[in-house]
């Protein structure tokens, strides 16, 4: 489950602007979702392989070249379709949660 979600995180960075891996990094940082480096490399790799993403290289001043990743059309269709299935999750366990028997009551 926790894939699926990373998945749905890093498009939705993604679907934003164009960004680099460490852009992408410093967002799940900041959303206190603690990803390493040797995780999300691989992840972009598969995203691009499965035609949801699309890069470009730009020369860097301080250091090697940077690759920019951004979303295809039918990357922002998985993305779209990733959040439905997101808000239906969050709902049911939300309801689950909070749920109370006629006994408790």
């Amino acid at each position: 489950m926790r894939k699926g979600v990373l998945e749905l995180c890093i498009l939705s960075v993604i679907s934003n602007e164009e960004v680099y891996a460490s852009n992408i990094l410093t967002a799940l940082k900041e959303a206190k979702l603690l990803v390493v480096e040797g995780t999300i490399y691989p992840l972009l790799t598969r995203l691009k392989n499965d035609g949801l993403l699309s890069y470009r290289w730009e020369e860097s001043t301080s250091g090697p070249p940077r690759k920019y990743y951004s979303l295809t059309e039918t990357g922002s269709k998985v993305l779209e379709s990733l959040k439905e299935n997101w808000m239906q999750l969050s709902n049911s366990v939300n309801s689950l949660i909070n749920y109370k028997t006629n006994n408790d009551e």
